[in-house]
């Protein structure tokens, strides 16, 4: 959780809250007791920016950067229990 500074105190203290961020902590500063505002790092703040990527470019990064053949997994492993082997309901078309 972050920890509550009121603006008046962010004010006095700012190098203190930047180094804070700067760690990877977030800063919240109030208003007459009210959240108006977050204090966060750059770098959680270019992660909150960045553009949402789409599953087939996170793929393809992923499979980039790991060979699947060296995880060594087997499909039929993970999916043994995904679906039911039962032949399915009868329909009169």
């Amino acid at each position: 959780m972050a920890k509550k500074h009121s603006i008046a105190e962010a004010r006095s203290n700012l190098p203190s809250l930047v180094r804070e961020v700067e760690s990877g902590k977030s800063v919240e500063l109030t208003r007459r007791g009210r959240s108006v505002a977050v204090l966060i790092g750059r770098q959680e703040y270019a992660r909150l920016a960045a553009r949402n990527r789409s599953f087939s470019e996170a793929y393809a990064d992923f499979t980039r950067d790991v060979d699947l053949k060296d995880l060594a997994i087997d499909p039929e492993d993970v999916f043994a229990g995904a679906r039911d082997g039962a032949r399915g309901r009868e329909i009169d078309l």
